[in-house]
């Protein structure tokens, strides 16, 4: 099977872009999560999971399991910053299950690990939100047209009010006008 359907279509090659944009933004900010939880593996091995299927092995219970755990690892960091690293983890390894449901949430499992790692960035920087801005924009520029064409497929990300959810609308707005 070459894709998997829905509302749409998504083909494997589309949901290990997905993958791999979700993946590199998670690497980047994983360390701060094994520093602040050292004895907890559960976020790498998402990131290990989402990585072979970037690299082309099919998608297995492996990324399911070890996204849920490391969104339980997220659920039960110490801060903000080992949160959302976990959490970016999680979706990295669960963006090879990304529904093609047309449904707002969804856009979560594309864009949230890059917006995660600019909350991130904001917070290291002592609440800098003009960080957080730069991250959106580095992030924009990474973004393959491939990508920008799976998000096309979904409604504009929800509305929030945390500062994580307000940069993957700004992430989101940003990339539907560049594609």
């Amino acid at each position: 099977m070459t894709s998997v359907t829905g509302d749409f279509e998504l083909t494997y090659d589309e949901l290990r872009e997905v993958a791999r944009y979700a993946a590199e933004s998670a690497q980047d900010v994983l360390p701060l999560f094994e520093n602040a939880h050292p004895d907890d593996p559960r976020p790498r091995a998402a990131l290990d999971a989402a990585w072979e299927f970037v690299n082309g092995a099919r998608r297995t219970k492996l990324q399911r399991v070890t996204s849920m755990d490391a969104h339980r690892a997220a659920r039960e960091a110490s801060t903000e910053v080992s949160r959302l690293a976990a959490q970016a983890a999680g979706d990295a390894a669960s963006a090879a299950y990304l529904h093609p449901i047309a449904k707002a949430h969804q856009v979560a499992h594309i864009l949230r690990a890059a917006a995660n790692a600019a909350r991130i960035a904001e917070i290291v920087a002592g609440e800098e939100p003009v960080i957080g801005d730069k991250m959106i924009e580095y992030a924009h520029q990474r973004a393959t047209p491939a990508l920008i064409s799976v998000l096309h497929r979904y409604p504009p990300a929800p509305a929030g009010v945390s500062r994580a959810a307000q940069l993957m609308a700004a992430l989101d707005a940003t990339l539907r006008t560049s594609g």
